[in-house]
């Protein structure tokens, strides 16, 4: 499944993942390979996806995601943080 995560200043992330949580407006949701078509509002929260090796966390300050055909595209307002954890 392709990610593409972008704040209007940048890109923060695009690559192939294996999952991803997302802070919905009515609570987190993940995403899976095959997963239905959707568009949601994000809440401040903390969006963390799973590539071949590592989980990795953003902080977001909100935004918009749209799920349609194993592509997942992020439009936040902006990044507080980021980690990777093993």
């Amino acid at each position: 499944m392709h990610l593409m995560i972008i704040t209007p200043d940048k890109s923060v992330f695009e690559g192939e993942i294996q999952q991803v949580t997302l802070p919905g407006s009515s609570g987190s949701f993940q995403v899976l390979r095959g997963h239905a078509p959707i568009v949601s509002i994000l809440d401040k929260g903390q969006i963390s996806y799973k590539d071949e090796a590592k989980e990795h966390v953003l902080a977001i300050e909100g935004g918009v995601v749209e799920v349609r055909d194993n592509r997942v595209v992020v439009l936040v307002q902006g990044v507080v943080f980021a980690r990777v954890a093993v």
